[in-house]
């Protein structure tokens, strides 16, 4: 189900789309010839991408998990949801709470047609798909959203992968505070960036993107800090994807993971 948002506009197959390229990424299909040949200019410059996304995945889960099992979250709310990877956001929720709630919001047509793998909820909770645009701040006033989720309550609010797809100049920092604002005490923000702290090739990995018609600004671990203003990061605080909380060894290092990443608890 779509939101009352904006009308998503049709599947553009002539230029590269960051949610298809990162489906190529963890082996999915839902992906176009232009998506391929962009994402294997990507590897062919930072070969680590491939790695970085799997871990950046896991992440989610884990803290998806996380947040349901030790923090009794039970509204959860993904923006930049991507196309479906099993298992899904409100497959990882619903595993250790069937009634939460999950709201999925992305702006590609494509993810849109996969909406009935996103809104398919165990029968105690509910999942919803909103077609939005991040940039547009409007996504919390969603009439979907709101009729799934009470924004009066804790939501944890995820962002993975996504903000590093927002220049400066689109204002990422005020958009994130902006919807941390509108949050009920007791929420969390879950976010995930790219950054060039670990190999400045990420920095190629960029240049790609813009080549290929996808904004794209990777930050240092200070910059990423500030999405966090406001909230109280939970341990072990801002670190690598596959440093947060894991669940054994993974072989992984800094430089294949590239993502920082972490949960901020609003006061």
């Amino acid at each position: 189900m779509t939101g009352s948002g904006e009308r998503p506009a049709q599947i553009d197959t002539s230029r590269a789309h960051s949610a298809r390229m990162y489906d190529y990424y963890l082996g999915g299909k839902d992906w176009y010839p232009v998506d391929q040949e962009a994402a294997e200019k990507v590897k062919e410059v930072f070969p680590f991408i491939v790695t970085g996304a799997r871990a950046n995945r896991d992440f989610m889960h884990r803290a998806t998990r996380t947040l349901a099992s030790e923090y009794g979250v039970r509204q959860f709310v993904d923006i930049g949801t991507g196309i479906p990877t099993e298992p899904n956001l409100h497959q990882v929720a619903q595993e250790v709470a069937p009634e939460a709630r999950v709201v999925y919001a992305d702006n590609d047509p494509t993810v849109l047609e996969y909406t009935d793998a996103l809104t398919l909820s165990s029968p105690q909770g509910r999942t919803a798909y909103v077609h939005a645009d991040l940039r547009h701040d409007a996504v919390l006033e969603d009439a979907e959203l709101r009729s799934t989720v009470d924004l009066d309550k804790p939501v944890a609010l995820s962002m993975l992968a996504v903000t590093h797809f927002l220049p400066d100049e689109d204002g990422p920092l005020q958009i994130v505070h902006s919807m941390v604002d509108r949050l009920a005490p007791g929420s969390f923000l879950v976010l995930s960036h790219a950054t060039p702290d670990f190999n400045p090739a990420a920095q190629k990995a960029v240049e790609v993107y813009r080549q290929s018609g996808t904004p794209a600004q990777i930050r240092t671990k200070s910059e990423i800090m500030r999405f966090f203003e406001g909230t109280e990061l939970i341990e072990p605080g801002l670190t690598t994807t596959h440093r947060w909380r894991p669940d054994g060894e993974s072989g992984i290092t800094d430089e294949d993971a590239f993502f920082y990443a972490g949960i901020g608890r609003k006061p």
